[in-house]
């Protein structure tokens, strides 16, 4: 019931508080002279206070020359404070960053014990670019296993497979998709696919994209998941014969091709890449203090731009 409340309030006040189609606003008012700053202070609401970062519009401007994208934030998931905020409500593509709500609808309505049996559509991706795991049609794999990939690798057929496994269609598994987005307070978004391969139509923001991640992380399954540089699996054909492959990630620290800064470590995030999305990255980290913190930057120019650019807002960590 409370998890209901908060949403709902969460949703009306972002919904109120729009702008326009294009530059969303921010997900509450200041109203009746009260100062809902970051650090959610005594005058914020019970239902941001106890859970989630507030960024007002006075810490959503924040500059620095080394950070160059269209959109990125840092948050103190563990005080739920915001460190650094630019721009979290405008409306950009995700890319594969769209792979975290889909594994959010995962965790809430499926099985990972379930077997999935990969269908044409999802052996048959023809998008120029569209990174593919390789699955053959009437492939049998384990939900849990062909998750991992999809987290780890980014395949986007895997992600056609688990959507037609629990939604039955990608339009039904989308529809799903954007009510979970929506019970997460992430009203601003749009899906219409499981994997983030462009459509006009698919979109959604960086405070969204913290809202939904913030979710993922209280699975412990998923921090194990993206904690792996790589993953082996061993599924069967149509034959029923065994396939084994190994999927590495595309997380650059996990691979140990970019360094965090001293006393923080990377526990996973997800990547993604599109002509329209730009390059994409979401992180969970540590400091030496045990403390959690989520980090996002969205649309940087290449990918050597997007992790450097990431590597300096972990370093605002204190």
């Amino acid at each position: 019931m409370k998890r209901k409340l908060f949403c709902l309030l969460l949703s009306v006040l972002l919904l109120t508080g729009c702008r326009n189609q294009d530059k969303l606003a921010l997900p509450y008012t200041n109203t009746d002279g009260l100062n809902l700053s970051a650090d959610t202070s005594e005058n914020a609401p019970d239902f941001f206070a106890s859970d989630l970062a507030v960024i007002p519009d006075e810490l959503n401007h924040m500059s620095d020359p080394e950070i160059t994208a269209e959109s990125s934030l840092i948050v103190n998931d563990t005080d739920n404070k915001v460190i650094y905020a630019n721009n979290v409500y405008e409306r950009l593509y995700p890319a594969s960053l769209t792979k975290l709500i889909t594994t959010l609808v995962v965790f809430e309505k499926a099985d990972l014990s379930d077997m999935v049996t990969i269908s044409y559509n999802a052996s048959h991706i023809t998008e120029s670019g569209a990174k593919l795991c390789g699955f053959k049609e009437g492939d049998s794999i384990k939900l849990e296993d062909l998750l991992s990939a999809f987290l780890i690798y980014s395949g986007n057929d895997a992600g056609v497979a688990i959507a037609e496994h629990i939604g039955g269609t990608i339009g039904g598994f989308a529809k799903m998709m954007n009510q979970a987005a929506k019970d997460a307070g992430a009203v601003h978004s749009n899906f219409v696919n499981p994997h983030g391969l462009h459509d006009d139509n698919h979109y959604t923001t960086a405070y969204d994209l913290y809202l939904i991640f913030h979710q993922l992380v209280q699975y412990d399954k998923f921090l194990s998941i993206i904690n792996n540089s790589e993953y082996t699996v061993t599924y069967k054909d149509a034959a029923g014969d065994p396939v084994t492959k190994n999927f590495l990630t595309t997380n650059r620290y996990l691979k140990g091709e970019e360094k965090a800064p001293e006393g923080i470590t990377v526990l996973g995030g997800k990547t993604g890449t599109t002509n329209k999305a730009g390059n994409c990255l979401i992180l969970y980290s540590k400091d030496k203090n045990n403390k959690d913190y989520i980090s996002l930057v969205l649309k940087a120019n290449n990918s050597d731009s997007l992790f450097s650019q990431m590597t300096d807002l972990l370093k605002m960590i204190k």
